[in-house]
């Protein structure tokens, strides 16, 4: 008889819990907002355990789950966004000293500008380079709405990082 799937679980994520908070944190760039999103997947898989949905318990399903708590996420932003729809000012960064991280820097502060659909497909087809029905299919669209909603956010991302030249379609 197969040990205590409580106590296999607590074992895997002992060994995923830097891989989970790693890809959490550097895609949605802020430590408590990737902390919550790390215990959710925790949650989420106790759950899952505790309702016999899932065999084997292991890393990259850890990650996975946490990819979903991700999109969860900017969902939740994107209506809490459509329900107050007041914009705030948003402080941009400065100086080129140090031109990869400072590039690497303002990237992400460019991306947490964005809506957070915008963000999502970015952040979905881009850091994790997923396919773009994979990316479709996650964010609940058809390949081909994804396929327009990843032109408007590639523009979106331009325009806000002040790179668009003036005639670039």
């Amino acid at each position: 008889m197969p040990g205590d799937p409580g106590a296999d679980l607590l074992a895997v994520y002992d060994r995923a819990l830097p891989h989970v908070y790693g890809y959490l944190l550097a895609r949605c760039g802020a430590v408590v907002v990737a902390e919550d999103l790390t215990a959710e997947t925790l949650m989420a898989a106790v759950d899952a355990v505790r309702g016999e949905r899932v065999v084997t318990v292991s890393v990259p399903w850890l990650v996975g789950v946490a990819r979903h708590k991700l999109v969860d996420h900017w969902r939740r932003l994107a209506r809490e966004e459509r329900g107050l729809r007041t914009v705030g000012g948003v402080d941009r960064g400065g100086a080129d000293d140090w031109e990869v991280q400072l590039d690497a820097l303002r990237a992400r502060q460019t991306l947490a500008r964005l809506s957070p659909v915008h963000r999502a497909v970015l952040t979905l087809r881009y850091l994790d380079d997923l396919p773009v029905a994979d990316v479709a299919a996650l964010l609940e669209r058809s390949v081909h709405a994804t396929e327009g909603l990843l032109v408007r956010a590639r523009g979106a991302f331009r325009r806000a990082y002040g790179t668009e030249e003036p005639n670039d379609a």
